[in-house]
């Protein structure tokens, strides 16, 4: 597979207009299944998606994008109660990504589920395009709350989570986070109110790579024992190998007990392309053509 140069990425953008309209696709690029085969194979074009748009863009953050894909993948595509043709309906599942700098991972998701159409993603960060740097639920379908500053997504999804209690409604809500960012107090202070509800509706699934800007979250400040963390404020907490889909389905589509459950995804930064994988310096690094043509490569085996 070619790489797309910089110079005919730019042209190609440049005829893509970035106020396309964002409505659902009549038949999405992939459905929902529960066959982890399947969820995989879904996460792979994902990926190459990723790779693609951040390349386009010249922007992006594409190490955490590749650590949080079968994750977001997993949920998009089999667990979530969602309509992409009616994203509004009420008793949908809530999802909310906290770590909204991933935006270029759930555009792509969102995208290929039927949300709105895959080749608008081609618009990601051009200027006034609805597809910017973190995610804004008055301009995309599909998105429940405007995030990128650290610490708001699980404050929100406590709220959501209560609030559903409160109307006696069955849906659920599931926030991802980035382990870094639960270094923001607000996450804790949302933690303790969620331990004390007993809301065993809501699920955060913390995307654990280990690395955040410039450095490992153990040396930056320290967050292990995490699952311990997350216990003594009252939730059950599971670790877990974040690129399994078969082992994300199976906790992820059950609900838990009366507590709220913290699944611990212990991913790579950079999954699935040789030379960006567990390697800090792709927090926010773009690659050049060379590069992507090579990521192209590896993600396509």
């Amino acid at each position: 597979m070619t790489a797309i140069s910089r110079t005919s990425a730019l042209q190609k953008a440049s005829e893509s207009p970035a106020h396309m309209p964002l409505a659902a696709v009549a038949r999405p690029t992939f459905g929902r299944t529960a066959d982890p085969g399947e969820l995989a194979g879904i996460a792979r074009a994902v990926r190459l998606k990723i790779v693609r748009t951040i390349a386009l863009a010249g922007l992006g953050h594409v190490g955490g994008d590749l650590s949080v894909t079968d994750i977001l993948t997993t949920l998009y595509f089999g667990v979530l109660d969602i309509d992409p043709a009616h994203p509004e309906k009420p008793d949908r599942d809530r999802f909310i990504l906290s770590k909204g700098h991933c935006a270029a991972a759930f555009y792509s998701v969102l995208s290929l589920r039927g949300f709105f159409d895959p080749n608008a993603v081609d618009t990601f960060m051009q200027p006034l395009a609805a597809l910017n740097g973190h995610p804004n639920r008055c301009k995309i379908p599909g998105v429940e709350a405007n995030t990128g500053p650290l610490g708001h997504g699980l404050p929100i999804g406590v709220g959501a989570a209560a609030g559903a209690r409160l109307a006696g409604k069955a849906w659920r809500t599931f926030v991802v986070l980035g382990d870094g960012e639960l270094q923001e107090g607000s996450n804790w202070e949302a933690a303790m109110t969620a331990g004390h509800r007993g809301l065993g509706n809501l699920t955060v699934i913390v995307d654990r790579n280990r690395f955040q800007q410039g450095a490992g979250t153990e040396t930056t400040n320290r967050l292990e024992p995490l699952g311990d963390k997350f216990r003594s404020f009252g939730w059950e907490a599971i670790d877990v190998d974040g690129h399994d889909t078969a082992a994300l389905f199976a906790i992820l589509a059950t609900r838990g007990s009366d507590k709220p459950r913290a699944v611990i995804a212990k991913t790579y930064k950079g999954r699935g392309v040789s030379f960006m994988e567990d390697k800090v310096d792709w927090h926010h690094k773009v690659p050049n053509a060379e590069q992507v043509e090579i990521a192209l490569e590896e993600l396509s085996k």
